[in-house]
């Protein structure tokens, strides 16, 4: 019931074969040391990629790939090759074997540290090893622009796209500037 979530595409591998999986359970679970983790069902063709590889790519899903991302929810990668089938590309990631999605704006390369088994998935925590954002996301002065990214968001078996910006950190905090009425 905790929604909305993203629905991230988590592309791993297993020496030359790719697969996509799409998984709604992820998050940050340390900012030092960056770490993340993805829940997933043992039964997944991915989870056996990922348990054997202990790697994996989280790429941020854009509005534009929320339809790859319900197909990459929907059907397994033992029988379909989701990258051609979909017309989605892969480019190196820079430090793990398996590849991210090029299509993604963002992208968080895993190194698995723990697998818990918690029922009916199984949680992978992983350490951020590398993190790639498309230049596009970058401001001159540095800052990451994730509002500019067309994420989207997944509630309740539905797909949503991101909308306005309704603050930054600290917000509510801030003092509303009194009006300076000349006399």
């Amino acid at each position: 019931m905790l929604a909305p979530v993203p629905p991230a595409i988590v592309s791993c591998a297993d020496g030359d074969k790719t697969n996509l999986i799409t998984v709604a359970w992820t998050g940050i679970l340390s900012t030092v040391p960056p770490r993340t983790y993805i829940s997933v069902r043992p039964s997944r063709y991915s989870h056996a990629l990922i348990e054997k590889s202990g790697e994996f790519v989280i790429n941020l899903c854009t509005a534009p790939l929320a339809r790859a991302a319900d197909f990459c929810g929907m059907y397994t990668g033992a029988k379909v090759d989701k990258l051609s089938r979909l017309g989605l590309h892969t480019v190196p990631s820079e430090v793990v074997a398996c590849p991210s999605l090029a299509e993604s704006p963002l992208s968080l390369e895993c190194r698995v540290f723990q697998v818990v088994h918690l029922g009916s998935h199984d949680m992978f925590m992983a350490d951020i090893v590398a993190v790639t954002v498309d230049d596009a996301l970058i401001a001159e002065n540095g800052k990451l622009r994730l509002d500019k990214a067309d994420l989207c968001a997944y509630a309740h078996g539905e797909y949503f796209a991101l909308g306005k910006r309704l603050g930054a950190f600290g917000f509510s905090a801030v003092k509303k500037k009194k009006k300076h009425v000349p006399r």
